[in-house]
């Protein structure tokens, strides 16, 4: 384990360094983090600033406002995110448990603890893990790891997973791995998403420009893309 614990302590600071503080999640409010979260969903982030810029021209950025709004009012305004008509639903899924279970109260929220949050939070339809886990770290400040398809990747080329890991697999990895810092939970979540876009693609990864580049494979195991 000892090993594996330093691969990881490793892979964060090359990529620090590399590419400095990523300062994600981008939002000014944690309500607008948590919109945020849910129509990134099977998208890029420039669509979701589309979505969000739409709702706050329409000074329609407020729990209150959207609580009113109908799935069909709201699916245009949010066209750029994409599944527009699906995540018209699902938002106003996320809002009605956030008004008529708090209020609409951030503070109420953080109030809870972190494991019956993510329960409470993956009850919602149309709410996974990674959106769950999205909202507890970046908007409710709860040390989570988030898990995503850059992180599999990554991991996967780099051996410390197998195949077949799952999202809980990953999860548990991390958590066991690296300290329950919310701030590094933060920033390692958000390089791996830079270095997953930018360098290790799916197709033609530049491994040779890869902050991940110089990292020390496991023993007796080749480079990724060897």
């Amino acid at each position: 384990m000892q090993k594996k614990v330093s691969i990881f302590e490793e892979m964060y600071s090359l990529m620090l360094n590399h590419l400095g503080s990523q300062n994600w999640w981008p939002g000014e409010t944690p309500f607008e983090v948590m919109v945020g979260a849910i129509l990134t969903q099977n998208t890029n982030w420039s669509n979701v600033e589309k979505a969000i810029s739409q709702l706050k021209e329409h000074q329609l950025l407020d729990p209150q406002k959207l609580y009113q709004l109908s799935a069909e009012e709201l699916a245009p305004l949010i066209r750029s995110a994409g599944y527009f008509n699906v995540k018209s639903i699902r938002l106003k899924n996320f809002i009605k448990f956030f008004v008529e279970r708090y209020s609409a109260s951030i503070q109420a929220m953080q109030k809870v603890d972190g494991f019956t949050m993510r329960e409470q939070l993956l009850s919602i339809r149309g709410i996974g893990p990674e959106t769950a886990d999205s909202i507890l770290l970046y908007a409710l400040e709860h040390p989570i790891f988030v898990i995503d398809a850059y992180t599999y990747r990554i991991w996967r080329r780099h051996f410390l997973i197998e195949e077949a890991a799952n999202y809980e697999d990953m999860q548990e990895l991390a958590h066991s791995v690296l300290s329950q810092d919310l701030k590094k939970f933060n920033e390692f979540h958000a390089l791996l998403v830079n270095v997953g876009k930018n360098y290790c693609r799916p197709k033609k990864p530049k491994c040779e420009l890869c902050p991940l580049q110089g990292l020390n494979w496991q023993e007796g195991q080749r480079h990724p893309h060897e």
